[in-house]
């Protein structure tokens, strides 16, 4: 497989799984708007962010789309995380959360997987060349 085709299908991957995390967020949204203000809105944000992952992904495999979706699926990791250990301001939740906590973890893994692999081929195959020293004529 060429590195272009693997970055191709890892776009693929990444897109299917931002979608997936902002879908699930979008469908739990309204129940946090009303259990905690702040949490629902932050899950409307980043659904939206994701989607627009997703669509930057899918149409130019582009390297803002690919750090959109990773930071937001990090975030939204850090934030599942705090919420059940240490909790946030105002807001614990207990458990996995199925099936939605555990399909949006899932996704949010899988896209982090899926950009270190795409960044890892991206900077394999766009490695600056080595300089070129002018040859110098012996004697001097």
């Amino acid at each position: 497989m060429s590195s272009r085709s693997a970055a191709v299908s890892l776009a693929g991957v990444g897109a299917c799984c931002a979608l997936l995390s902002a879908v699930v967020h979008l469908v739990i949204a309204p129940e946090h708007l009303e259990e905690m203000l702040y949490i629902g809105i932050l899950f409307i944000i980043g659904s939206v962010a994701l989607l627009v992952a997703a669509a930057g992904l899918v149409l130019r495999d582009s390297l803002a789309a690919w750090w959109v979706g990773a930071l937001v699926s990090a975030g939204m990791i850090l934030g599942f995380a705090l919420s059940r250990t240490v909790g946030l301001p105002g807001y614990h939740e207990e458990g996995w959360d199925p099936p939605y906590g555990v399909l949006s973890f899932v996704a949010e893994a899988v896209f982090l997987v899926a950009f270190f692999a795409w960044y890892g081929i991206r900077t394999t195959t766009h490695a600056p060349a080595a300089p070129v020293r002018p040859k110098v004529p012996a004697g001097r």
